[in-house]
């Protein structure tokens, strides 16, 4: 009953600039955290950031000073707005959501299919 959808996706060149963004739908009584997640070929999918619904975020250190994450509550949606763009940042990009259902004592993550992202020359 829950989706997420991702966007902004592509292919840009080292040094540039992505803005992928992440809406839920569905039926739920609350997100909580939402998050970007990501996984190049032969590596684990790691965390890239992720947000509080106050806002506080965290990153990873590879991403610190060149992303940057947000989320507009009343749309559902988490952004994360990639500066500076590395090849080594090549993956596929995955929303991710800790979302409270209307049992409230029930808590799930919700995944999205997925953005790829490729920075190359």
């Amino acid at each position: 009953q829950v989706q997420l959808v991702e966007s902004g996706g592509g292919l840009v060149q080292p040094g540039g600039s992505l803005r992928s963004s992440c809406a839920a739908s569905g039926s739920f009584f609350r997100i909580n955290v939402m998050g970007w997640y990501r996984q190049a070929p032969g590596k684990e999918r790691e965390l890239v950031a992720d947000i509080t619904r106050g806002g506080a975020a965290n990153y990873a250190d590879s991403v610190k000073g060149r992303f940057t994450i947000s989320r507009d509550n009343a749309k559902n949606t988490v952004y994360l707005q990639m500066n500076s763009l590395k090849p080594e940042d090549t993956a596929v990009y995955y929303c991710n959501a800790r979302i409270a259902t209307f049992n409230v004592n029930d808590v799930m993550d919700y995944w999205g299919k997925g953005t790829l992202v490729t920075v190359s020359s």
